[in-house]
């Protein structure tokens, strides 16, 4: 866990005993981390940001809305927030559920602080690696998007391994707009090889190109 993934990132304490906030509370800041204390589901989808880094401790029976109950409601938003339960109730059945509802951690009372603590470094740094991951990909669509219509054609034509003579046969243009295209493509994504342009498109949409050869860096 680097210093810089720590600070920016925010542990949500979710749960209606005031006591077992304050309690959380203190043992997590006392390990470096920034906290923020809800005293029910309704009140945190109402203040948190879902912009923000980090992590939820959350408990599972609470007045009005339960853990379970604001899980579903996240996933409906699509908030991606990663999701540690505790439970003085838990059974194996709802600790099954919330896991494959996308729960990171489904943690039984008592809970020490080394466990608690070791699950909101595992949940926060997935969140950091799958908030890293959806930048690329935005910024790869983004960069997609720039392309005129025949140069996403064109580049679609690389990502699938076929030569400029092939894409220009499939596309009715001559090999040397081709090669054109492909050139002011390459500069629009900061593409130096078909490889990259593959790397780009396959992120964007693996399902466009898949099964295609792989081409050479150096082609």
């Amino acid at each position: 866990m680097t210093a810089n993934t720590q600070s920016k990132a925010i542990v949500r304490v979710v749960d209606d005993d005031p006591d077992v906030r304050r309690s959380w509370q203190f043992v997590i800041e006392g390990e470096g981390w920034n906290v923020l204390t809800y005293a029910s589901a309704l009140e945190f989808l109402e203040k948190d940001s879902p912009f923000t880094p980090g992590c939820l401790v959350l408990d599972v029976r609470m007045p009005g809305m339960s853990g379970i109950e604001l899980q579903h409601e996240m996933k409906l938003r699509g908030d991606t927030l990663p999701i540690i339960f505790i439970s003085a109730h838990g059974d194996i059945d709802m600790a099954v559920k919330t896991m494959k509802d996308g729960a990171d951690d489904f943690l039984s009372k008592p809970v020490t602080p080394e466990r608690l603590l070791d699950a909101i470094e595992k949940a926060v740094k997935r969140d950091a690696r799958i908030r890293t991951e959806s930048a690329a990909l935005e910024q790869a669509r983004a960069a997609f998007r720039r392309l005129s219509a025949r140069e996403q054609e064109v580049a679609m034509g690389v990502a699938r391994g076929l030569l400029n003579k092939q894409i220009a046969y499939e596309l009715n243009i001559s090999e040397k707009t081709v090669i054109a295209h492909r050139s002011s493509l390459c500069k629009k994504l900061g593409a130096r090889t078909a490889a990259d342009i593959t790397r780009m498109l396959m992120t964007i949409d693996p399902d466009a190109i898949t099964g295609a050869p792989a081409p050479a860096d150096g082609e």
